[in-house]
């Protein structure tokens, strides 16, 4: 059975339509969503059937996955010692393009950070992944769409995103077009600022 395709616009997105994403997440779906880089694919954190989905389709171990949160004040019930020099970076510089890699607390599913102790966290600059989760109450799993062309790393087009994984996932999201660049990636876990992968974000504009 094909996905279905859920067309929003970031700016005013409709609640009956959300409530419907929702539900799919809540029901242990896997979605595909835009961001404010490249779309994502992902589910409820807290669904572990999902989180494996979500693995499979990737191919990737749950470890490396990272999460989005709704805004600062959430992230507390995941991430510990973070320190007042990392926290007034984050405040500045969130929502926008980055995953901040933090401590993490007991309330992260352990399929997440089984063998780690941190784990990755992103508050996107875009409406439409923010008031899932809000409405959720849960965060949600983010990792990217990849294209495999060799010049093009990511899928912008949700159409040709759909094409290519309607029998995979259970709800694809149209956004507008995506971004092809990622998330800058840093690790704060040590009090410092560690860019272990540069994308769109600059944290030298908040440091």
């Amino acid at each position: 059975m094909s996905a279905t395709f859920i067309k929003l616009y970031e700016e005013n997105p409709e609640q009956h339509k959300i409530d419907e994403i929702v539900s799919v997440l809540r029901n242990g779906g896997v979605i595909i969503y835009p961001t404010d880089t490249v779309y994502g694919i992902g589910c409820d954190f807290s669904n572990t059937k999902a989180v494996q989905r979500v693995c499979q389709i990737k191919n990737i171990k749950p470890q490396s996955l990272s999460f989005i949160c709704y805004d600062l004040s959430e992230i507390s019930s995941y991430v510990k010692n973070l320190s007042t020099p990392v926290f007034k970076v984050m405040k500045k510089a969130l929502p926008g393009p980055f995953t901040f890699i933090l401590n993490s607390t007991s309330n992260v599913p352990k399929v997440l950070n089984a063998k780690r102790k941190t784990v990755g966290i992103r508050i996107p600059d875009n409406n439409i992944p923010r008031q899932i989760v809000k409405e959720l109450g849960n965060p949600i799993i983010t990792t990217s769409i990849h294209d495999e062309d060799e010049i093009i790393e990511y899928s912008t087009d949700p159409e040709l995103i759909y094409e290519k994984y309607q029998n995979l996932v259970d709800l694809v999201i149209d956004g507008g077009y995506g971004s092809n660049v990622a998330s800058t990636v840093v690790n704060c876990a040590n009090d410092d600022f560690e860019v272990v992968r540069e994308g769109l974000g600059d944290l030298d504009l908040y440091i």
